[in-house]
Formats: structure tokens, sequence, C-alpha cells
């Protein structure tokens, strides 16, 4: 009698177990799709760290950590605003002189986008203004111009695929009049795959248009990623090279790399 109790007992941790980690599973995948998407409906904070290496002449090195929190809200029924920042703590050796070194905060990204709450084929779109802070705190790492411009994302998801991209144009509008004026073009195409167990792959380009000076930077980057928890805290994690295309000035890098972790507070059902 007393073993039957046992059995019954293990074969209901075994259930019990089987049940977490399939729900688990389910909200680890959910999770994963919805950061493919950079205006879901999802607060998260993101620390994105890049780090590069042989910029330039002088064979410089750059670490930048952006600390970029997304926090979406309601404005109406059928609306929500998703807010983003982008704000960039940067160190970096050798890339304005011989044994140089510049460390600090550098010019902050606000973004706003207002987007639908209900998806039509699977097609997500938001779009609003973009704001350049200029706060950053050592002056190789700062504009000194305050900036402003549109900005707008538009993706698909179907069968594990997100297909989009992300543009913003930026245009100082104030600031030091002795600083170089602000013009640019940021584009980012994206495309990921995450599989039902929320471990995903993305190859991302991220480039910015000069079109004062004709300059272009571009950046690939191929991270993969999974979703986890520490504690009761759930995460993402990802990982990845990323390489330099072009770059103004003679300051294009070698090699790099990017590894971020993403805090994620799902809302509770």
């Amino acid at each position: 009698m007393k073993f039957k109790h046992v059995r019954n007992y293990g074969m209901l941790m075994v259930a019990v177990f089987l049940f977490r980690t399939l729900t688990f599973a389910q909200d680890a995948a959910n999770l994963a799709k919805q950061l493919s998407n950079p205006i879901a409906s999802l607060i998260s904070v993101p620390f994105q760290n890049n780090t590069d290496y042989g910029i330039g002449e002088l064979n410089g090195t750059r670490n930048t950590l952006n600390i970029q929190p997304v926090v979406p809200l309601s404005v109406s029924a059928n609306l929500n605003l998703i807010t983003r920042i982008v704000a960039p703590v940067v160190t970096q050796y050798n890339i304005t002189g011989i044994d140089s070194k510049q460390s600090g905060l550098s010019d902050a990204v606000l973004s706003g986008f207002v987007s639908p709450k209900e998806t039509k084929s699977g097609i997500v779109w938001g779009a609003g203004p973009v704001f350049l802070l200029p706060v950053g705190t050592d002056d190789y790492l700062t504009t000194k111009k305050f900036g402003v411009g549109p900005t707008a994302v538009v993706l698909k998801q179907n069968n594990g695929f997100t297909f989009g991209a992300l543009l913003n144009q930026i245009w100082s509008v104030a600031g030091d009049k002795d600083r170089q004026d602000v013009n640019q073009l940021f584009y980012q195409p994206f495309v990921s795959y995450n599989w039902a167990s929320g471990a995903g792959v993305t190859f991302v380009m991220e480039g910015t248009q000069y079109w004062d000076s004709n300059d272009s930077n571009i950046w690939i980057s191929l991270p993969v990623s999974g979703v986890t928890a520490i504690g009761k805290q759930k995460v993402q994690l990802a990982f990845g090279p990323r390489m330099n295309v072009a770059a103004p000035d003679g300051g294009k890098a070698d090699w790099g790399w990017r590894a971020a972790i993403v805090l994620l507070f799902p809302k509770k059902s």
C-alpha cells in the first residue's frame, strides 16, 4: 500500500515537472517572438554590448554598451505608443590618437512609435518622432547637437520567421554652432527565425548614411539567442559576431562581437 502511494506521488511529480517544462517552453517561444518585434507590447530592458577591434590606422578598440529600455503605453482602444531610448556608454582606445582614451556616455536617441494594437495578415507597423539628445560626457563622444526627425518600422511574422526594417532620419535643429550639423539616415533591415524552444538566430544590418559628407557606416551582425530564467527573472541571452562593412574617415574595424542580456517583464495574465 505504501509503495502504491509512493508510486502515485512520483507520477504526480513527473506530471507537474512536464507541465512546468511545457509551459515555460510556450512562454519562451512567445517571448522570443515578441522580442523579434521592436514595437511589441512588452516591457524589456536590453543591455547590448558591442566590442570592436582593429579600428582605423591606429588599430584602436571600442566597447559600446547600449542601454535601451522599451516601454509600451496604451494611448487608446486601438493604439499603443512604444517608447525606446538608446543610451550608449562608450570606452575607446587609440581612436583619436596614439595612446588616447575616451570613456563616458555618448549621445542618446529617443524614439516613439505609434502602432495599432491589432495586426492584419501578420504585418506590424509603427511610426512617430525620433530625437537626438546631446548628453555625451566627452567632446569626442557627442555631437553637441539636439536633433529631431521621423522614424518608422514595419515587419511581418509568420511560421517562426520575422522580416522587417527600422528607419529614422535625424536633422540637428539646435546646439553648438561650432560643431558640424547632423543630417543622417539610420536603417536597420533584419531577418530572424525562432524555434519553439525560444532559441533563435538573427541577421541584422545597421547602417548610418551621413548625407553632408556622403559617408556610410555599416555593420552586419549574426547573433544567436535563447530565452531562459535567472531565478524568477525571465531573460533573453544573445551572442554573435559582427562585421564592419563600411566606415567613414578610414575608421573601419577589422572585426567585433555582440553580447546582450534582455530583462523581460511580460504582462501578468
